[in-house]
């Protein structure tokens, strides 16, 4: 006979087995939107998502995260749209963002986010060719970028936005509409969660491009989740840490972190904007955030040009301590006597530095071009942990990364491969990689996705590079913007310029010379940092036209050249070099969203200049505009 007391074991037992089931599931995510039930089960946040909205921080709750999105599925489905339309975000970082991607993502309904930066011309390229039938943004900046081409796109049906835009329906309309129809739509999301293959798509992201139309790249879930599930074991950090979030949103390194600070419970704040990250990090005292060399190059410059104005006697210690910086090895391969003064170094320096980053151990992702070595070396001396890696947008994105988990990383590499992932090198040097981070293909385009992916299933990347001894890969240029000098000597551009903007006196540097008898070089100075010098020098000038034809200037500029051309072969040598007087920027359209340098753009912004370089410059190496 059954006892009531066996019963309440048994049930107990079928409690115990039940929830290790549900467990199981949710370990094993295989679409983005399984991490929401991965919150209901592990993570109990309070903070989960956090933005700043008039000086204060507001913060959203894993609960908060499940409510909103259920509303935005109950909403879309609500207001017409269906499991395969498209829709468009443009926005800053902020937790609706993900709200409406998660929400998307629970009914089938395909995320196109598109970085706010880019001009009219190719917002209209992009909602043409995606057939986006609804685009959401941020504010009204964005609209009036926008608001010219939305009538010339025949499929676009409805215009929503975050904040309140005269004009616009607000997102709220589609909160409103799922929290009123919830009970009609409610057993239908489950469905078509249900139904939803991990290998369907779930966002078509298109590529910032340095030439040429952008290309829509279709990634499935399985292609996000196989990312950010092996990433997360590159450190060890989780509940009850703290991100800080300022990478555009719409660029999939920052995206693919998002869904990796989640699966690991990590908090995750939004900065404000790029112009208050320094207040928003001293706020926030973050664990972890990416970013790209370029900021940190930044970061760098900014603090050794406030160590130069301090008294003498402190500045003698200031830069003691970042020499010291600059020799530091991994893995406590100093002696007892280097270790001692990096000691004293943090005392009396670096502890300065790490407090103005939050004062909490760091660890910093750097993504989306190469990372100085110096720099690397420098932020692990204070105390930093710098983790560098390698993918792109077709690879969802990371094929390679440095780890902490144990401490696998080496300076001057993207670290060893993904373990699910493989990675080959070709006859020319290209890295060939193949894996479930692998895209789906570019949307509407069959010709290009078989160059890209052969027969095999290789993803040829367009990267020149090589997996060391120890297997740690390593990047040397991009296979395209490699050229032969008329010589027939190959020039590694990327190479050369990464070194040249070492100088405090170069912001960017574009090497040419492709069929030419020797390379030569464009350089947009550090203007802040020129004028400074020139203070100093007693150098005048009106502007900055007539700044970079001074005499002294470009003088100055030839020691710069002559230190870096020490350590290049002859051929790579930059034998003459002009000065410009524009900043470049993705927003002037020298350098992508991306801070990658568009290559065509400034050979024909600066055509004549080139020409003179080549052909007119007979008379001297140096010259001028």
């Amino acid at each position: 006979m059954l006892r009531f007391k066996d019963f309440l074991d048994q049930n107990a037992i079928f409690c115990i087995f039940g929830s290790y089931l549900s467990i199981l599931k949710i370990m094993n995510i295989t679409r983005t939107f399984d991490l929401l039930d991965r919150y209901k089960e592990l993570y109990d946040i309070d903070d989960a998502l956090v933005c700043k909205e008039e000086a204060k921080w507001i913060k959203y709750s894993s609960q908060d995260y499940i409510n909103y999105s259920n509303w935005i599925s109950y909403g879309l489905l609500a207001l017409g749209f269906q499991k395969g339309d498209k829709i468009a975000t443009i926005s800053n970082n902020r937790p609706e963002w993900n709200f409406v991607d998660m929400g998307m993502a629970q009914i089938g309904i395909i995320h196109v986010p598109i970085y706010p930066t880019i001009g009219s011309e190719e917002y209209e390229y992009i909602f043409k060719h995606s057939e986006v039938k609804a685009v959401i943004v941020s504010n009204k900046i964005l609209w009036n970028k926008i608001s010219s081409v939305v009538n010339n796109v025949s499929s676009i049906k409805s215009i929503y936005s975050f904040n309140e835009v005269e004009g616009l329906s607000s997102w709220n309309t589609i909160i409103e509409a799922g929290k009123k129809q919830e009970e009609k739509y409610k057993d239908q999301v489950l469905k078509i969660k249900e139904g939803i293959d991990p290998f369907e798509m779930v966002t078509l992201i298109y590529t910032s491009g340095t030439t040429g139309n952008p290309k829509g790249v279709m990634l499935s879930h399985n292609n996000l989740v196989s990312n950010f599930t092996s990433t997360s074991r590159a450190h060890g950090l989780g509940v009850g840490h703290r991100v800080l979030s300022f990478l555009p949103l719409c660029n999939v390194l920052e995206r693919m972190l998002i869904y990796h600070y989640q699966y690991k419970g990590m908090s995750i704040y939004y900065a404000e904007s790029l112009g208050t990250i320094t207040t928003d990090i001293k706020e926030v005292k973050p664990h972890m955030f990416a970013t790209v060399p370029r900021l940190l190059e930044k970061v760098y410059d900014g603090i050794l040009g406030k160590g130069r104005n301090l008294p003498y006697i402190k500045k003698q210690i200031f830069f003691w301590a970042v020499n010291l910086g600059l020799r530091y090895r991994l893995n406590n391969k100093h002696r007892y006597l280097y270790n001692f003064k990096l000691k004293i170094a943090r005392k009396l320096i670096f502890s300065k530095w790490k407090e103005a980053l939050g004062g909490e151990d760091l660890i910093i992702v750097s993504g989306g071009a190469a990372l100085q070595v110096r720099l690397a070396k420098i932020f692990w001396a204070v105390g930093f942990s710098v983790i560098e890696g390698y993918g792109l947008t077709e690879t969802s994105p990371v094929i390679s990364v440095n780890s902490l988990t144990p401490t696998i990383v080496k300076f001057g590499t993207v670290g060893p491969v993904l373990e699910n992932i493989e990675v080959k090198i070709a006859d020319d040097g290209e890295i060939l990689s193949k894996g479930p981070n692998v895209m789906l293909g570019y949307y509407k385009a069959p010709d290009l996705t078989k160059e890209a992916i052969d027969k095999d299933g290789w993803f040829h990347t367009g990267d020149i590079g090589h997996i060391d001894e120890e297997g740690f890969l390593k990047i040397t240029d991009r296979k395209k913007e490699m050229f032969k000098s008329s010589s027939g000597k190959y020039i590694a551009p990327q190479v050369i310029e990464n070194k040249f903007k070492e100088s405090f006196f170069i912001e960017q540097l574009m090497v040419i010379g492709e069929n030419e008898k020797f390379a030569s070089a464009l350089i947009s100075p550090n203007i802040k940092f020129l004028h400074d010098w020139c203070s100093i020098h007693k150098v005048q000038f009106r502007d900055n036209q007539e700044l970079i034809q001074i005499p002294q200037v470009i003088e100055r500029y030839q020691k710069e050249v002559n230190k870096y051309n020490v350590s290049l072969g002859e051929h790579e040598k930059i034998k003459r070099f002009r000065l410009v007087c524009d900043e470049w920027s993705p927003q002037t359209g020298e350098l992508s969203p991306t801070q990658k340098l568009k290559r065509g753009f400034v050979f024909d912004k600066y055509e004549h200049i080139i020409a003179e370089i080549y052909q007119h410059g007979k008379n001297g190496k140096n010259g001028k505009i």
